[in-house]
């Protein structure tokens, strides 16, 4: 299965952080950087898929994590029908 892409969409970044209980990563991101395309609705929900890396070194601020938006899509992707089959002809010799 190919995959499309586009150029990254850069919205924040932020520091490895080594604290009491190991690693983490503290970033800040930008809403007004989010395009409206990559927010999708969950359950009632607004949601941005995104990735966290690390960059490979610290930039002038410190900031040695960067923070885009996850803008993978499948190409060609289809849909199958998950809607179970059922018999209703009363053929099928069960009991119940």
């Amino acid at each position: 299965m190919s995959e499309v892409k586009t150029d990254k969409v850069f919205i924040g970044g932020g520091k490895k952080i080594t604290g009491q209980y190991g690693d983490f990563r503290s970033v800040s991101i930008c809403l007004s950087k989010i395009p409206a395309d990559a927010k999708f609705e969950y359950n009632g929900e607004q949601y941005v898929k995104l990735n966290i890396s690390d960059k490979k070194e610290a930039d002038q601020y410190g900031k040695d994590v960067s923070v885009s938006i996850n803008d993978w899509k499948p190409s060609g992707a289809t849909v199958s029908d998950s809607t179970p089959k059922t018999n209703s002809g009363g053929n099928d010799d069960l009991p119940f």
